[in-house]
């Protein structure tokens, strides 16, 4: 039986998940998280044989815990599960320590495949992840652009903020402070070289 631990910010997300996962009747949720802290804490204390890890959540997000899971308990390897396919988060995730990257969007057998493959030592990527590192590897950083100058969280607030987020609802979304929202707020108007949300 395969241990696993999952991490969501979203409880019927964790449900749903936790359903896909014992039904193959190969894999047991040993451990739940909706935060990225309660994640890594999770995961020192139970010794899960997978982590299956959102990206973004409250407080630490899925990239920090990878990060500070390949320092802290390298021998877990982790699954990145989200609904982000662009090419910066998977080579991101992938760079953290990631052994695997699927998104929601994937279908649950997936999933599952997934988290055998990473249990067996493997690699695990949907084909859309192997496209964008592919891409990656032909290109170099002669085509880098500009958000890929941005730290993860400055992405994330990034995004908030394109979709007409306020500073207060992004502080509230990642448990920070509005100030350190505007701190982000002011680095990424500085790295695109842009003046105010609009633009």
């Amino acid at each position: 039986m395969i241990t696993v631990l999952l991490a969501d910010d979203h409880r019927i997300v964790r449900e749903g998940l936790r359903r896909v996962l014992e039904d193959s009747n190969e894999i047991k949720v040993i451990a739940e998280a909706a935060d990225g802290e309660t994640a890594f804490d999770e995961a020192m204390e139970k010794k899960p044989d997978v982590a299956v890890i959102d990206i973004s959540m409250p407080g630490m997000d899925g990239l920090e815990v990878v990060t500070r899971m390949s320092s802290y308990c390298p021998d877990i390897p982790v699954l990145i599960l989200t609904m982000h396919d662009e090419e910066q988060y998977v080579i991101r995730a992938i760079e953290a320590g990631a052994m695997g990257y699927v998104t929601k969007q994937s279908a649950p057998e997936q999933l599952v495949e997934a988290v055998k493959r990473i249990n067996a030592g493997g690699r695990y990527l949907t084909e859309k992840a192997s496209e964008a590192l592919a891409l990656r590897v032909i290109r170099g950083n002669k085509d880098q652009s500009l958000t890929e100058s941005l730290s993860m969280r400055e992405l994330q607030v990034l995004r908030k903020l394109a979709i007409g987020n306020t500073n207060r609802e992004i502080a509230t979304s990642y448990n920070i402070s509005v100030k350190t929202v505007d701190t982000y707020r002011a680095r990424i108007l500085k790295k695109l070289n842009i003046r105010n949300n609009t633009e």
